[in-house]
This record gives C-alpha cells, sequence and structure tokens, in this order.
C-alpha cells in the first residue's frame, strides 16, 4: 500500500528487525516458534512468516516441500505467493500486519528494543532558528515567542503578543507552507483521522496514535487559533434504558459537515462491524448517536473516500476488515438515509485505498491514486454521475508521482492535492489539477521531513480577510504529528491550466472531451492542415511570376509543390496515426504493469486463504478419525454393558434358588442342592 505505518519512531529496517523480534521469527531469545503462534493466529502467523523470509532472503526459490507435512506445506504456499515482491514492500506490510493484529507490540517489546518507549523526536530537515524566551511547551507559543523561519526560502517572524492573536496576519505571502503560533493544548499527535470545517471552526475527530485508534474530538478556532477538547457523550436511544457510552476509536474514517452535524462515516475499529456505520455529532448538544439508514449498506471499511455531492454522499473504495482491496460503488442520500449500490459502466478505477476524489460541477466525479498491497497509482480517473460511465482521461501538465494516503480540497474548479507516500518516503510537492482542462502544475515544493509531506494528513479550506486558505493538520512521515500548517493559494498557481482554458468556451465540455483525447488531438491536427493549406494556397495565387509567366517551369514547379503538400499531409496522417498507438500501447503497457501488480497481490491473498483451506481440511481429517474412534468405543461400551446385564441376570436367578427350595421343587421336581451346613 502506502508509506508504512508503524507504531515506533524507528526508520527502516530497523523499524521492522524490531518487529521482527517481537513477533519471533528471528530466533531471538525472548520469543520462541510456540510463541509466534501463541500471539497470532495461523493465518496471521503463515503471512507474517511468508513476509519476513521474502524480506530477509527475497521469493522463494526452495523446491515444495515432498512430504505430508501440513505446516511445511503451508509455510512454502504462503512463502511463494508473494512471487517477486520488493524486499522494502514486504518490510512493509510485515509491521503494517503485525500493527493491526497487536496494536500495542511496540510499547511490550520495549524491554528489548534499544528506543525509548516515548514517541522520539525525529531530526527534521528544515531550515528553523528559534530564538524562544520563555521555551516553548506542548505546542503553545508565548506572547515573548520569537520565531525565524527561512524554509523554503520565506522569511517570516512573529515576536508580539499582538501578532499571535492576529493568526495569519504576519504571513503575506502566497503558496507556500506556514506553521501558524496556535494557543491552547494541542490533539494528541495522529493519521488517518477526520477533518471539517463548521463556522470557521476545524474539527478534528479520531485517527491513529502508535497503533492505538483514538475516539477524542478537538477544536481549532481558526479566528484565533487556539485549540480546545470538545468533551462528548453519547445519544442513547430513548426506549434503551442504557447509560451514556464513549463512542468506539477509529481511524481511517471520512468526517462531512452537514446541517451544523459532523458525520463520520466508516472507518476501522477494534471490533469492526459487518457494515458501514454512519456516525454524527450534534454541534449544539455536543453528543454523538448513530443513524439509522436504510437500504442495503456497504461492508465495513477503511480508507476509502466520501465525496459530498449536493444532498449525498458518494463512496467509492477503501479496504474492509479482512484487508480486501474493494473499488465499489454506493451513495447515501442524506435527506433520506438510503443506500444506494451502483454498477457504473466503462472500466472503474482497480481496488484501492487511501486515494483521493473531488467532486467537479456536480456532476463529475474523480479518483485520484491510492494504493493497493503491491503499488501505488497516480491514474486518474472520472465517474460521470448523470450517466453512471467511468473513463480514464488523459492528463496534462506536470502529472504528479504516484502516491496514497494523500488529501485533496477543491476551490472553485482547482482541486489541490497535499502529501502521501509513494512506498519509499513522503511526497514533498502540493499540486494542483484544473479539472476543467485536466492540466497538473506543481504550487510549491517543500524541503525535509515536515508535516505537509505526510501520509494520512488532514486537508480543509477556509477563508481568511476574504482569502482561500487550505489548513492542514497530523499525518505520519516516521513520526506522528499535531502540527497545522496554512498554505495561502493564488492565482498564479493555475496559470498553465488558465491559459488552455481560454481555448475551452464550456467547463463541462472540456472535461467531457478531456475524455477522448485521441479525437481531439486527431482534430486539431486536421485544423492545422487546413490552415497550413489555404495559407499555401493563397501564396501560390498570390505570385506574381506565376501570374506572368504561365511557362512550363512554372507549371512543374507548382505541380511538385502540390505533390509535395500531399505527401505531407499523407506524412502527417501517418504520424497521427503513430502517435495514436504509441498512446494505445503505453496505455496498455500501464493497465498490464498494474494488472500484474495486483494479480501479485491476490496472489498473495489466495496464498493466505489456501494456507488456511489446507489447516481446515486437516483439522477436519483428524475430526474424522476421532469420529471413528468413538463410534468403535460405543460398540465396546454396549457389548460390555449387555454382559453386564446378563450376569446380573444370573447372579439374581441364582439368588431366588437359594431362597425358594420347596417352591423351585414344587415347579421342578427336584430339590435343591442341601447347603453345607445342613450336611
Amino acid at each position: 500500500m502506502a508509506m508504512a505505518r508503524a507504531s515506533s519512531g524507528l526508520a527502516y529496517p530497523e523499524r521492522f528487525y524490531a518487529a521482527a523480534s517481537y513477533a519471533g521469527f528471528d530466533g531471538s531469545p525472548h520469543a520462541s516458534s510456540k510463541g509466534v503462534t501463541s500471539k497470532f493466529s495461523n493465518d496471521s502467523a503463515l503471512l507474517l512468516y511468508a513476509l519476513y523470509q521474502q524480506a530477509t532472503i527475497g521469493p522463494c526459490t526452495v523446491p515444495k516441500p515432498r512430504g505430508w507435512s501440513p505446516v511445511e506445506q503451508s509455510k512454502w504456499t504462503s512463502w511463494n505467493g508473494l512471487g517477486n515482491m520488493a524486499s522494502t514492500e514486504a518490510m512493509r506490510l510485515f509491521v503494517k500486519i503485525l500493527e493491526e493484529e497487536d496494536p500495542g507490540w511496540y510499547s511490550r517489546a520495549s524491554n528489548y528494543v534499544s528506543e525509548p518507549v516515548s514517541e522520539p523526536v525525529v531530526n527534521v530537515e528544515t531550515n528553523h532558528t528559534e530564538k524562544v524566551d520563555p521555551v516553548v511547551e506542548n505546542g503553545v507559543y508565548t506572547t515573548e515567542t520569537k520565531v525565524t523561519s527561512t524554509e523554503n526560502g520565506i522569511l517570516s517572524e512573529t515576536q508580539e503578543k499582538d501578532v499571535v492573536s492576529d493568526g495569519l496576519g504576519p504571513v503575506a505571502v502566497y503558496d507556500q507552507w506556514i506553521v501558524p503560533p496556535t494557543s491552547g493544548q494541542r490533539p494528541k499527535a495522529r493519521y488517518e483521522h477526520g477533518a471539517a470545517i463548521i463556522q470557521d471552526k476545524m474539527y478534528v475527530y479520531g485517527g491513529n496514535h502508535n497503533g492505538r485508534y483514538l475516539n477524542d474530538l478537538h477544536v481549532l478556532d481558526l479566528r484565533g487559533w487556539a485549540w480546545s477538547r470538545v468533551e462528548a457523550g453519547f445519544e442513547v436511544d430513548s426506549a434503551e434504558s442504557q447509560p451514556s457510552r464513549p463512542l468506539a476509536p477509529c481511524a481511517g474514517h471520512s468526517l462531512i459537515p452537514w446541517e451544523n452535524k459532523l458525520i463520520s462515516v466508516a472507518g476501522h475499529t477494534k471490533d469492526p462491524s459487518e457494515t458501514i456505520q454512519v456516525r454524527a455529532f450534534d454541534l449544539q448538544t455536543s453528543t454523538w448517536s448513530f443513524l439509522k439508514t436504510y437500504g442495503k449498506p456497504p461492508v465495513s471499511r477503511g480508507g476509502q473516500s466520501v465525496t459530498l455531492v449536493g444532498t449525498s454522499l458518494v463512496i467509492f473504495g477503501g479496504q474492509d476488515a479482512k484487508r480486501s482491496l474493494l473499488n465499489d460503488l454506493h451513495i447515501l442520500d442524506l435527506e433520506t438515509m438510503t443506500w444506494d449500490e451502483f454498477d457504473a459502466v466503462g472500466v472503474p478505477p482497480s481496488p484501492r485505498s487511501d486515494h483521493a476524489a473531488a467532486v467537479h460541477a456536480e456532476r463529475y466525479l474523480l479518483i485520484f491514486g491510492g494504493g493497493s498491497h503491491a503499488t501505488c497509482f497516480n491514474d486518474l480517473h472520472v465517474l460521470d454521475l448523470q450517466t453512471m460511465e467511468w473513463s480514464r482521461p488523459t492528463q496534462q501538465g506536470d502529472i504528479p508521482t504516484a502516491r496514497a494516503g494523500h488529501a485533496g480540497v477543491t476551490i472553485g474548479e482547482n482541486w489541490f492535492i497535499v502529501g502521501g507516500g509513494d512506498n519509499k518516503s513522503g511526497v514533498s510537492e502540493t499540486v494542483v489539477l484544473n479539472m476543467s482542462t485536466l492540466v497538473w502544475s506543481v504550487v510549491t515544493t517543500v524541503e525535509g521531513r515536515i508535516p505537509v509531506a505526510s501520509e494520512g494528513l488532514s486537508l480543509v479550506v477556509s477563508s481568511y480577510n476574504g482569502e482561500d486558505v487550505i489548513v492542514s493538520f497530523g499525518g505520519y512521515n516516521g513520526r506522528y504529528n499535531n502540527e497545522v500548517n496554512v498554505l495561502k493559494p493564488s492565482h498564479k498557481s493555475t496559470l498553465p491550466a488558465k491559459a488552455i482554458e481560454s481555448l475551452v468556451p464550456d467547463s463541462v465540455s472540456a472535461v467531457h472531451n478531456a475524455t477522448n483525447p485521441t479525437r481531439d488531438l486527431e482534430s486539431e491536427v486536421e485544423a492545422v492542415q487546413d490552415g497550413r493549406k489555404e495559407v499555401v494556397g493563397d501564396n501560390i495565387e498570390k505570385d506574381p511570376r506565376k501570374s506572368r509567366n504561365e511557362g512550363t517551369a512554372e507549371h512543374l514547379l507548382a505541380t511538385l509543390k502540390a505533390e509535395k503538400e500531399e505527401l505531407e499531409s499523407s506524412l502527417n496522417k501517418e504520424k497521427l496515426l503513430s502517435l495514436q498507438l504509441k498512446q494505445e500501447i503505453s496505455e496498455a503497457e500501464t493497465r498490464n504493469t498494474d494488472l500484474n501488480k495486483e494479480l501479485q497481490s491476490v496472489r498473495g491473498q489466495l496464498a493466505a486463504e489456501q494456507s488456511r483451506c489446507f489447516k481446515l481440511e486437516v483439522d477436519v481429517a483428524e475430526l474424522r478419525q476421532k469420529l471413528q474412534m468413538m463410534e468403535t468405543l460405543q460398540k465396546e461400551l454396549e457389548l460390555l454393558q449387555r454382559q453386564k446385564a446378563a450376569s446380573e441376570q444370573a447372579a439374581l436367578m441364582a439368588k431366588q434358588r437359594q431362597n425358594s427350595g420347596g417352591v423351585w421343587t414344587w415347579i421342578t421336581g427336584t430339590p435343591p442342592s442341601p447347603k453345607v451346613d445342613d450336611v
């Protein structure tokens, strides 16, 4: 998937080896092979074993075991199913699965991991010089604080109390990320949280910190830049006589503002439900409640995209509780609270999570990037919500690199994308897409490992002094962050897109035409050829030498020019056809690469399922054998019971003969045997 998430601050590969040491796959003295199976389920233990082998040795090259050992067969099948997965990806997936299976592993492993349990401070490579008097504690700036920042070549200072109250007042630059001075207690550092804006206040809910899911709610007043925590209750149905209870912690959910409420949709929890849960926070009563929905709700998931379109929420993709990637499409009508599932035509995006989504012109849903178990994407897909048809238009400009875990917001027709990871590092560029022309451009690039180059950060849009500002919070880039960063986008951020847009009269038709780039390219080339023919023709007709002399030489020259133009026209058509074929080949190769990567991922999942099925078959065989033994024992028990009954009956008859001698003589005509005493 995306840049790996782990609960320690160790860098790779040390983080992986610490996790492997805790899990017991490296032969460390504190763990044994029995400890591995006791800590995890059989499926998880097999998958962790395969990932450890892939990370430390590489792809499986050993022959398949010939002996009938279900354990060795399952281990080989799991390892071999990973194919050619990269060692770094195997390391990150190992840590991710361990974190999901045992969120508190790092705290328990602190006795033998050479790093303090508390979250380490990572050396951030930014050009900051601070003069603080007194010391800044917990991120709270005092009135005497003076911060001089030369990050990205931009100089900004905060040195007086009035400057702190002004918030963004001292920031006069555009298209640069700055850190505003905030007051109050910051929320705990986190990523994969939800954030939303209501009335100049940014609400932050839930998230993931050191592998633990959170359920706290914080608010940042964007006028005074002051943090505060919201003490939220839980509304219980009047029919239930139960006290208020805290909301289950979650991460990977989506937070949507709706009618003075915060709507939290989906997300990963410790004990996941079967279907998506929809929760609402009432700002007036400060209480959470579950919203009752109708129809068929989607399966539970996290890392999905939730986009507000009119009065409906459009949910796409994500990852379910079993780590299976999804690419299904569902719509929740917020007025009737009814779910609908749609089977759109066309080729949908491949299954993915941690992507970004936006809506343009209240009609087109755009999906960008995301990740699978094996790779990250930088493809762009468009869904026409009127015709319910998927398309994959051609992107133009500075096309972003592959990423997952990024965040996006729209301002007008511009879609800003920030952060994300590519399995190696955080993405440092802030990019913008003009959704009318589908042209990308770079807004700014940050240096060093700062929070906006993180995965799982949140992004919202607010206004300050009549200008739009983009506010980011949190994220993970080797450490968990709780810093606020602000960017003022300028009009020059989208000048390349604006210049091209002037050629397109209607924004909606531009997006529609962008889904058919081959047709547009062909029409433009033909227009250029026609224009060139007209110019050449005019020049020939106005040539004074030809009008004065109709000799053979001039006529031959004109004939040669006409033939040359015809050949050039044919050549241009061939070039156009060649470009079209190259484009189709490139797209086919890209699709083939994506499918191959997805195939490797599916093979890994299939191997795990095959291992589990094989284990179940072994268990069934053992149970059948036990059942046969039980049937044999049952027959032996019945035989013994019959023998015992016969013995008891014989003994009873003998006793009766002794106690009733006269009766016995009368019946049989033979006196009973004399007793020893009578003789």
